[in-house]
């Protein structure tokens, strides 16, 4: 459905399937609280239509999910930002603050110690592990995007306040969104089809082991160790559907994506206060993981010129691997989520670009 002042964003829908090998896709747009797009196309498995409660691996677009987590113990008052991480969770090795954490700056992107899957699918086993893991650097003097990790050591912290794992927490937020898909949602989920390998991966996989720095070597253990830490492998298995890796198996429909950001802006699931520092620029510059500049918030990313959430100031969201999105833009009232099971490396893609420029037209 959609109401017809959106039909470019319909259109554009429509072209990427047309024109830039969509598979299968959500998009669905909430402005002033009022669904005005909520359309799906393609195929979830072959043969099989994409239908509207159709859950797919969004990929990083669960950061901010499980950044917010942690963010409602801040507003009421049981967590501080600026406390060490170990004063909730003492086995923590990294001395970083909450607020580090929450910023990619904690110094644990990657797991020293080996790890398998079997590793993967314990919530209590990651966790111990990305305790026991000596910074890569020093807390607050740097960043580097947690692309695997940031899950278990946001998701931990508030655990060990609330006692609820992050799936439990998000079966509360009421929102078709999850980490732990249940048996019975088990055929609701989209099968990702995965085009090529993440790029750091391969380039790692290119250099001998004489040109393999520390650097290096973090970057790659951040994306396989365990060797299905980036999904790679297992993304259609049912022990991957069935875990909680929050920041990289958030399994969500585009109207769960889009419902959360629209209690974010209506002020139902967040203080505005704890939002608007959430939202607002932490640390910036360059990412060794990410290869670029980039601005993180706590949880969220802030929009940038180079990887804009439209054209408004203020907006907030992310991006997840292949092109999937949530964001809300408080100036024009919208929220957004896109999720689709083709999935190319990187975030920005001609697709989530070609949404959001034709959103822009209709405002």
């Amino acid at each position: 459905m959609h109401d017809p002042a959106f039909a470019a964003v319909v259109d554009a829908f429509h072209t990427n399937f047309a024109e830039d090998g969509e598979v299968g896709a959500g998009c669905s747009v909430i402005v002033d609280g009022r669904v005005v797009v909520d359309v799906v196309g393609g195929e979830m498995a072959p043969g099989v239509p994409w239908q509207p409660d159709t859950l797919c691996n969004a990929y990083s677009v669960g950061k901010p999910l499980v950044a917010v987590s942690v963010l409602q113990l801040v507003a009421d008052g049981r967590v501080s930002l600026d406390a060490p991480a170990r004063t909730y969770w003492p086995e923590l090795t990294t001395g970083a603050t909450v607020r580090e954490c929450l910023s990619h700056q904690a110094g644990v992107p990657a797991i020293r110690e080996p790890m398998t899957n079997d590793d993967l699918w314990s919530w209590s086993r990651m966790c111990d592990a990305v305790a026991r893991t000596e910074p890569w650097w020093e807390p607050g003097t740097r960043h580097a995007y947690h692309t695997n990790t940031y899950g278990f050591l946001v998701g931990e912290i508030a655990r060990r306040v609330t006692g609820s794992e992050p799936g439990a927490w998000l079966r509360g937020v009421g929102v078709d969104a999850w980490w732990g898909v249940r048996d019975e949602d088990l055929g609701r989920c989209a099968e990702v089809i995965w085009d090529s390998p993440v790029q750091t991966v391969v380039e790692l996989t290119d250099r001998s082991p004489a040109e393999m720095t520390d650097e290096h070597v973090m970057i790659g253990l951040g994306y396989t160790n365990p060797p299905g830490f980036s999904s790679m492998g297992v993304m259609n298995t049912t022990e991957w559907r069935h875990c909680q890796v929050p920041s990289t198996n958030l399994h969500a429909t585009a109207r769960g994506v889009a419902d959360f950001y629209a209690r974010l802006l209506d002020g139902s699931l967040l203080d505005a206060g704890v939002l608007r520092e959430a939202t607002s620029t932490q640390s910036e510059g360059w990412c060794p993981i990410l290869a670029r500049d980039v601005s993180f918030g706590l949880g969220f990313q802030p929009t940038r010129p180079d990887r804009p959430f439209g054209p408004n100031p203020g907006a907030y969201g992310h991006f997840g691997t292949g092109g999937a999105l949530g964001f809300a833009d408080p100036v024009a009232g919208v929220a957004f989520g896109y999720v689709m099971n083709h999935v190319k490396p990187r975030w920005q893609s001609s697709r989530n670009r070609r949404l959001l420029d034709a959103l822009y037209t209709c405002l």
